[in-house]
């Protein structure tokens, strides 16, 4: 037993379960790469800026969530929290934006850190595939993530999922909605914290999960009745994509996402089999996110979806992902001469595409089955001193229990044929 253990409210992806953790980070990521969303990674950490601006420093992540640390030479940077505003940074700083093919499409994998009260769906340490579509303004970008998004959990077996739809308005519209709603929120019965978010980000109110909350919201001013022209436009034009897709969605006039730099499209993915904590995924538009960071305007969109909480949501349908093999042939050698030739045939069977391992450490016959059958291999290939004497290796099938003598020259042949 080891003397430490992973801190409080993360995880360790070990096998076989972290099998299935890379076959979702592969159906979240195929449709983008199919769809010419280029790769990009950033790094772990980033300048505590980055994220009060970007984030929004009155949203719990920035104000509460967020681990920070102070270099040697005095630099505040934090660990991040989520993926957009370092994403954004990195491809303005690239000036991927300055080279002429707009939008820039982009997809990462990672992990990211919160500091939070560790529940199940909730960790301090998550992972997430995300997706950014920088520098261009059109409905049909909006409505191409959401389809993607749909597209890669329907290919992974996922059915009991919902797609939350709303638009937060822009610059012109939401002012004017935003003082209606203080204006509602300033009567209501709220506690200390509250409403002081209603004087810096009164929609974050309307986020609030608390039933005591919820009950005196019914009445509040809608997000839908002020928005302007172009707005309701562009939020339509959205929803009627989506229709003819045949992606089914739900309209949800309190959804606002916990980020402050969300504009007109907001969207949720949702999973009523995880409980209190639903949401699998989301995104949205972000159209002054780069002036925040310092850059030109950039009217963008992007989702991340949650990789532990598909996993979980997967486990909660019951769906049982069709996983590639770790191990198709296992050798187990008798003998030091064996043991060498065998090893010959692994690494010929590895360059030729095909999945092999090897029992090492000069186990006796019984204990290299065993380990040949806990590594679920189609089949064994066992040799001794006499079958290597007579130019052969014994082809054992592990389904059908079948044995046979191959010429030691032909196993790699032989088994590339029978596993097609």
């Amino acid at each position: 037993m080891s003397t430490f253990q992973a801190p409080k409210g993360t995880y360790d992806l070990t096998p076989p379960d972290s099998a299935k953790f890379l076959a979702v980070r592969e159906a979240i990521s195929a449709p983008l790469r199919d769809s010419g969303y280029g790769y990009i990674e950033t790094p772990g950490f980033e300048d505590v800026e980055l994220f009060a601006r970007g984030v929004g420093e009155s949203t719990d992540i920035v104000t509460k969530e967020m681990y920070t640390l102070t270099t040697k030479g005095g630099a505040e940077l934090a660990l991040r929290p989520e993926g957009t505003a370092s994403v954004l940074r990195a491809a303005l700083e690239a000036n991927l934006h300055k080279a002429g093919n707009l939008p820039v499409k982009l997809w990462y994998s990672g992990s990211y850190y919160r500091y939070e009260r560790p529940q199940k769906g909730r960790y301090r340490h998550f992972s997430q595939v995300g997706a950014e579509a920088i520098g261009t303004e059109d409905p049909v970008l909006d409505a191409e993530l959401i389809i993607l998004a749909d597209q890669a959990y329907r290919s992974l077996g996922l059915r009991q999922f919902r797609i939350l739809l709303n638009s937060l308005g822009d610059k012109e519209c939401r002012p004017v909605y935003r003082e209606a709603l203080q204006t509602f929120l300033r009567d209501l019965d709220l506690d200390e914290e509250t409403r002081r978010r209603i004087e810096i980000n009164p929609l974050r109110v309307l986020d609030d999960k608390r039933p005591d909350v919820q009950k005196q919201l019914t009445d509040a001013p809608k997000l839908r009745d002020y928005l302007c022209d172009a707005c309701k436009a562009y939020h339509e034009e959205v929803r009627a994509l989506l229709t003819a897709a045949g992606v089914v969605y739900e309209d949800d006039e309190k959804l606002v996402r916990g980020l402050d730099y969300y504009t007109r499209t907001t969207f949720e993915f949702v999973h009523d089999g995880l409980g209190s904590q639903s949401a699998v995924g989301g995104g949205g538009r972000y159209d002054g996110l780069s002036e925040m960071i310092g850059g030109p305007a950039l009217p963008s969109v992007g989702w991340a979806l949650g990789v532990d909480r598909t996993v979980l949501a997967l486990e909660a349908e019951g769906v049982e992902l069709d996983l590639p093999v770790t191990t198709s042939v296992y050798a187990v050698p008798l003998g030091e001469e064996a043991r060498r030739a065998l090893f010959a045939v692994v690494t010929e069977l590895r360059r030729a595409g095909i999945a092999a391992d090897f029992a090492f450490g000069g186990r006796g016959l019984k204990g290299a089955m065993k380990s040949a059958n806990r590594s679920g291999a189609r089949f064994t290939l066992v040799a001794g001193e006499r079958d290597l004497a007579e130019g052969v290796v014994q082809l054992k099938d592990m389904e059908s229990g079948e044995q046979s003598a191959v010429p030691l020259a032909e196993a790699v042949a032989e088994l590339t044929t029978r596993l097609g």
